[in-house]
């Protein structure tokens, strides 16, 4: 007897579709498994990364003191700066030196002496000769000076901690 190929192929249809069907599920499963593996990821990701989402006073706040940490004296090489024009052309030379609290902001400042150099150069070449030249004028510009390098280096970063500025020169000309 002949075997109906019309019944074994029916026969065998089930069989191949069984399998096929179980591949679909099991990508399915594998597909929904990476979504939910990825969205827990970055949820993660952005739950550890959150300081960055919070409003830009919140990151500003400076770290508590560590009351062992010892200061750190960062010397800054000299300006000389062309002052505001009063009587003529004048010139400033100052060096000085930032005393900071502890090595990590040390490195910091030193990392970013581009930033802080330019800084101190705006601030310096806006000033007059007059408004210097007195020792309450030159406590002031210290504390501009400071002012202008606790600001952040980066986009909503930390607030560097220099808790003093100290002029090691100090001649206008």
């Amino acid at each position: 007897m002949k075997a109906d190929p019309k019944a074994d192929a029916a026969a065998a249809a089930p069989a191949g579709s069984k399998k096929k069907l179980i591949i679909m599920i099991l990508a399915a499963v594998l597909v929904l498994g990476a979504g939910a593996g990825g969205g827990w990821y970055f949820s993660q990701s952005s739950a550890a990364h959150g300081e960055e989402d919070a409003p830009a006073k919140e990151t500003k706040k400076k770290k508590k003191k560590d009351p062992a940490a010892k200061p750190e004296y960062v010397p800054i090489e000299a300006f000389t700066v062309n002052l505001q024009p009063e009587n003529g052309e004048q010139y400033l030379q100052v060096q000085f030196t930032l005393q900071v609290e502890g090595a990590e902001q040390a490195t910091a400042v030193k990392d970013n002496m581009a930033i802080v150099r330019n800084r101190v150069l705006l601030l310096l070449s806006s000033k007059k000769a007059s408004e210097i030249n007195t020792v309450e004028g030159k406590q002031q510009l210290a504390s501009e000076i400071q002012a202008a390098i606790v600001e952040p280096f980066e986009k909503q970063g930390d607030e560097q901690e220099v808790s003093d500025v100290l002029f090691t020169s100090f001649i206008i000309q």
